[in-house]
């Protein structure tokens, strides 16, 4: 199991079906997970070959969360901007 977490096509296989969970799911959550899974897997070419899997879940949480921040600052609404309505639509 072990031997399988450092194989990079793993990572890149979960990022791709988290991917796929975020289209059904949409709120850039299961996207930012995606994008730390994706880091990390094209990372398993170079320097983290020999990094043991406690650390690879470590950098992947890490990236995962600056993922999640950075796409939630890019896609959100302005700061105290709010949605109102000025008359029914019925009308």
């Amino acid at each position: 199991m072990t031997e399988l977490l450092t194989t990079w096509w793993v990572w890149l296989a979960a990022a791709l079906v988290l991917v796929i969970l975020e289209t059904l799911v949409p709120g850039f959550v299961f996207l930012g997970f995606a994008i730390g899974a994706a880091a990390v897997g094209l990372m398993l070419f170079g320097p983290l070959q020999l990094v043991s899997p406690p650390m690879l879940f470590l950098i992947f949480a890490a990236f995962s969360l600056v993922a999640w921040l950075v796409l939630r600052r890019l896609f959100s609404l302005p700061t105290g901007q709010v949605k109102t309505f000025d008359r029914d639509i019925n009308d």
